[in-house]
């Protein structure tokens, strides 16, 4: 079908004297069953996707783009992006990327999609693995699996020609209990047999019931440690922070930090497109440029922002192959690929030896609303656990952290030799920041 529909859009912009385009196709398949009670509750399935045209005028560049995948549709789709060039104020720099030479090869797990069956049953395993692990599991307990593709193909009148396809099969497992009078609640995550259900419900289950009489801790000065998968939700509130396009917007605190230190000595951050183990994985960005590891931070050291060739055309600089785009429709923008802060050498009981007396966070909430990305500051309600001579001990709940993203980085003083890298790309391992404020009782 798409050759059909390329080959109707190149004629017609061989009628116009369209002589420098692209052609941009994305498509998303997903099917989810979820769970409550012993049933399944929601059984879904969706498909969408469409076309972006976009094309040389008069040195601008006009975009248009389609739902609607017919010939008729594609000879309209160049009018419009034809016509939309020609109103548009903003000059153009960089035109269309003509290709490279080399290309780098993705190595993400085989994926192989689930069927409604295959959904159906995970989902009620799940669930009722959740009900066995304990008898203080209660009504509001869930269970969800999903797997979703997603194809994405570039082609251009240079004769650039570059296709990928990602694919990736979810479990999520939430647990409410109760017990003593009191409800709590948690949940897991992970890739669709990287963990049995019986280990999923045991790691939701056993969590919310740690959560059971907790206090609020007193104000003060604390060690953190800051468990993995807090760390890496922070890192993606934060992250837009490292894009050359928020920085040349004046909306970035590393604007012209390219080359200093803005963290502590053990922090390394990496950006790859192709992160071993990892499933979501690209060899090219959304202008056909070659997607590659890169070193964001090294020793403390900021060796780069996030460019893509706009971008890196106004700062004198080789983009670093990160335009994306929100959707097949949105205008080239950048982003990141597994963004990750490295592992350092020690494991979490070290971690936690090293604290000494102090608090691991194990949960933030409304994170977003509480944190200024340009700025870096934060102050997040926050949940977790006593640290007491180096052990973790008992559980605590509704203190305010507050700090700087920035000067957190800084201050880091040891890191867990483990990154825990999410379905959205952010990684982090647990790491140990001494004496950050803490608003409790």
């Amino acid at each position: 079908m798409f050759d059909r529909l390329k080959n109707a859009i190149a004629r017609r912009a061989a009628e116009l004297g369209v002589t420098e385009y692209e052609i941009y196709y994305s498509s998303n398949s997903s099917s989810a069953a979820e769970t409550l009670g012993h049933e399944i509750s929601s059984l879904t399935s969706s498909t969408s996707g469409g076309i972006c045209f976009r094309c040389a005028v008069d040195g601008k560049m006009g975009y248009a783009s389609t739902q609607l995948m017919d010939e008729a549709e594609m000879a309209e789709l160049v009018d419009r992006a034809l016509e939309n060039g020609r109103y548009t104020e903003k000059e153009d720099t960089v035109g269309i990327f003509p290709g490279a030479e080399k290309y780098g090869k993705t190595n993400a797990p085989e994926y192989v999609p689930l069927t409604a069956e295959d959904i159906r049953r995970a989902a009620l395993e799940l669930q009722e693995a959740n009900y066995a692990v304990s008898d203080k599991v209660r009504e509001g307990t869930q269970s969800q699996v999903e797997t979703t593709e997603t194809v994405v193909r570039i082609v251009n009148s240079h004769g650039l020609d570059l296709s990928n396809k990602v694919g990736l099969n979810v479990a999520v497992s939430v647990a409410v209990v109760e017990d003593k009078g009191e409800s709590q609640d948690d949940y897991t995550f992970c890739e669709y047999g990287k963990k049995s259900a019986r280990e999923m419900a045991e790691e939701a289950v056993n969590s919310a019931l740690e959560k059971i009489g907790a206090t609020v801790p007193p104000t003060g000065k604390y060690n953190i440690v800051f468990d993995a998968k807090q760390m890496r939700t922070m890192l993606s509130v934060f992250a837009d922070a490292f894009s050359a396009k928020t920085a040349q917007a004046g909306m970035s605190r590393l604007a012209g930090k390219e080359g200093e230190k803005i963290a502590s000595d053990i922090i390394n951050i990496t950006d790859d497109p192709m992160r071993e183990g990892f499933s979501i994985q690209t060899y090219f960005d959304a202008e056909g440029v070659p997607a590659y590891k890169k070193d964001v931070v090294k020793n403390g050291v900021l060796m780069t922002l996030l460019h893509n060739r706009e971008t890196a055309a106004v700062a004198g600089c080789e983009t670093t192959g990160n335009a994306s785009k929100a959707g097949y429709s949105a205008p080239i923008g950048v982003s990141t690929y597994a963004f990750c802060i490295e592992a350092g050498e020690n494991t979490k009981d070290e971690l936690m030896a090293l604290a000494g007396d102090g608090i691991y966070i194990t949960e933030v909430k409304g994170l977003h609303a509480g944190a200024n990305s340009v700025t870096g500051d934060f102050s997040i309600e926050s949940a977790g656990f006593m640290i007491e001579e180096g052990k973790k001990t008992y559980p605590i709940k509704s203190f305010t952290v507050a700090g700087n993203f920035f000067d957190m980085l800084r201050d880091v003083s040891a890191l867990s030799n483990e990154v825990d890298v999410g379905f959205s790309g952010y990684g982090a391992p647990d790491l140990l920041v001494r004496d950050m404020s803490v608003a409790g009782k």
